[in-house]
């Protein structure tokens, strides 16, 4: 009896191990839309126009060092020195950086929020004409889906263009720094997600980085 119990018992391990991959996977993607939704807009998310791919998104080597370039957006900035670059491959595309000490919870290969240390830069692109006002009731919004403790709205000036910059602590994913710079037909969306350790030099790094934003 105990022979043929242990094929059994084999096969419900088996399954119980696929269902929990299925379900690490599943967390990894809802992680991935509810950091997009938190700058992209729940609206535009459920009627917006596929127009951009993952593929758009590009690494070069430069004489100066790597940029990340997505031409059909107009979008060109350098990765930070030392940085790992992935791309992830939701509908219109999503590159992520992560600091060299990024530690969090893994996830299918990637490093999920809230962190323990160091940071994590979420770059996208909406193909959508977005104003000020608008971005900041979708924030205000998405926040409250994420459980926030605190918020904070301000409209600021990036290498020329308005923006709207978001400073919030949530539950679900930890600190953020949230930068939407609308620009023409497009809103260009940058999220920093850090951990408290690391706030100083996680928020050195983010403003660094937007200096080398460049949209045309």
């Amino acid at each position: 009896m105990s022979c043929r119990a242990a094929p059994e018992a084999s096969e419900a391990s088996r399954g119980r191990s696929e269902g929990n991959k299925n379900m690490k996977k599943k967390i990894v993607i809802l992680i991935i839309v509810i950091l997009i939704l938190v700058v992209g807009g729940v609206w535009w998310w459920q009627n917006r126009e596929i127009k951009g791919r993952p593929e758009d998104y590009v690494i070069k080597q430069t004489a100066e060092g790597k940029i990340m370039e997505n031409k059909k957006a107009g979008l060109t900035v350098e990765v930070p020195e030392g940085w790992e670059v992935k791309k992830t491959d939701v509908e219109e595309g999503l590159m992520v950086f992560y600091s060299p000490n990024a530690k969090g919870k893994v996830q299918n290969n990637e490093i999920t929020p809230p962190l323990e240390n160091g940071c994590i830069i979420h770059t996208s692109v909406t193909y959508e004409e977005m104003s000020l006002n608008y971005l900041k009731v979708q924030a205000k919004y998405n926040l409250a889906l994420l459980d926030v403790k605190s918020e904070e709205f301000e409209e600021v000036m990036i290498n020329n263009y308005q923006a709207l910059k978001t400073i919030a602590d949530t539950e679900r994913i930890g600190l953020t720094i949230g930068i939407d710079i609308p620009h023409k037909d497009k809103t260009y969306s940058f999220l920093l997600v850090f951990s408290s350790n690391d706030k100083n030099n996680c928020v050195q790094e983010f403003d660094k980085f937007l200096e080398t934003v460049s949209i045309q």
